[in-house]
């Protein structure tokens, strides 16, 4: 269920808030391998099944961190939308870490905590999102990332 935010009033309400989970998304090797192309990043632990099976510590091919990582946008809007603004930028991250791997073929998900908001000036607002990616059943996330967005109404 999509959490509706209206305008920076909104937003600074849900300070310390965990604004909930997107759905699942199956990690298959084509958007591996589409990421890579995208990229230039080749290296075979991720689009090198056979060779990734026989030689890894994974067991197989698994996703680029930041594909992981760029699927924000992708699940985010699963989570929360902010209405009652002129526009909303990516502002950038402050941390990020990739605690164990996705593996192709793994169904994984975004949660969002909105952790707090700073005004900027131009009638608007610097905020920060913590987002952990997660596989469905692994004892760790994947990826936890400090993201920082800015809106402006």
């Amino acid at each position: 269920m999509t959490t509706v935010i209206q305008g920076i009033a909104g937003l600074k309400e849900l300070v310390g808030t965990h604004l909930g989970y997107s759905d699942y998304l199956e990690i298959t090797q084509e958007r591996v391998n589409t990421f890579a192309d995208a990229t230039g990043d080749h290296q075979w632990i991720h689009v090198d099944p056979e060779r990734a099976k026989a030689e890894s510590p994974f067991g197989g091919p698994i996703a680029h961190g930041y594909l992981t990582l760029s699927l924000g946008p992708v699940l985010a809007p699963q989570i929360m939308r902010v209405e009652g603004i002129k526009m909303g930028v990516n502002y950038g991250a402050a941390k990020v870490r990739f605690p164990s791997p996705v593996p192709v073929g793994a169904k994984l998900r975004l949660g969002a905590e909105l952790t707090n908001v700073e005004d900027i000036p131009g009638n608007g607002a610097q905020v920060y999102m913590t987002f952990t990616f997660e596989c469905e059943g692994a004892a760790k996330p994947s990826c936890v990332s400090e993201i920082i967005f800015r809106y402006y109404e």
